[in-house]
C-alpha cells in the first residue's frame, strides 16, 4: 500500500518533533519534509508534490492564511489542513475559502489527526468536531465564540495599545527602538488575528475582546 506523503510546516520545533515522533507508529502515512520556514517551504512545493501538508496558521514571517493561498496557487493538487491553536470560527472560514481542505485544533488525539489526513486525501473536508460546533452556534445565533481567547504576543500588545493611542507605525517605530517594517508586520497580524478590516475595526474589536481599554 502506497504511503500518503505528509508535509508539516510550524514555527515551533518542538512541535515539529513531536509530530514527528507521533507519525513514525503508522503505516499509513510518511513525512517526507519539515521546516519552520515559510520560504523553505514554498521553495520545496515548487520541486515537490506532497499528497497533504499540515500547516500552522500563525507564523512570525507571514501570515498562514496568506500561505495557504500562495500554496493553493501554484499547487492546486495539494491537500492542506491548518493545524492550529485557534478556533476563532472566523480564521476557519478565511482559510477554508483560501483553499485548505481542513481544520484541526493542535489539542486533539492522535487518531483524530491521522482521521483527517486520510478524509483530505481522499477528497473530503475535513473540520474538528469542536469547531463544527461553534459554527452551528454562529449559524444560528450569528454571534462568534470561541473556547479560547486570541493569544497575542507582548509586543503585539504593546503595538495594539499605541495603534489606539492613535500613534502612526513610524511613530511606534520610534518609540519601541524597532524597524518600520517591524511595525507594519505586526500591525498585518494583528488586523488579521483580530479578523478587522482596518485600524478603525480593529481597535474596536480589541475594546470589544477587552484585549485595551
Amino acid at each position: 500500500m502506497e504511503k500518503i506523503s505528509l508535509a508539516i510546516i510550524d514555527d515551533h520545533e518542538v512541535v515539529i518533533d513531536g509530530l514527528v515522533s507521533m507519525f513514525l507508529s503508522n503505516a499509513e502515512i510518511e513525512i517526507v519534509y519539515t521546516t519552520t520556514s515559510p520560504k523553505q517551504l514554498l521553495d520545496f512545493l515548487r520541486q515537490n508534490n506532497p499528497d497533504v501538508l499540515l500547516l500552522d496558521i500563525h507564523m512570525p514571517e507571514i501570515n498562514g492564511i496568506d500561505l495557504c493561498q500562495t500554496i493553493v496557487k501554484e499547487n492546486k493538487s495539494i491537500k492542506i489542513i491548518a493545524f492550529s491553536s485557534f478556533d476563532d470560527t472566523n480564521f476557519v472560514k478565511q482559510i477554508l475559502r483560501k483553499g485548505a481542505s481542513g481544520y484541526v485544533l493542535k489539542n486533539v488525539n492522535k487518531q483524530t489527526l491521522f482521521e483527517a489526513i486520510k478524509a483530505v486525501h481522499n477528497g473530503e473536508e475535513y473540520i474538528d468536531e469542536n469547531i463544527k460546533k461553534l459554527l452551528v452556534h454562529l449559524s444560528i445565533t450569528g454571534q462568534r465564540r470561541s473556547m479560547f481567547e486570541i493569544p497575542l504576543t507582548k509586543r503585539e500588545k504593546e503595538i495594539l495599545k499605541l495603534i489606539a493611542e492613535e500613534n502612526s507605525n513610524q511613530e511606534i517605530a520610534d518609540k519601541l527602538f524597532i524597524s518600520l517594517r517591524t511595525v507594519e508586520t505586526h500591525r498585518s497580524n494583528l488586523i488579521q488575528k483580530l479578523n478587522a478590516k482596518n485600524t478603525v475595526s480593529l481597535v474596536k474589536e480589541a475594546i470589544k475582546r477587552g484585549l485595551i481599554n
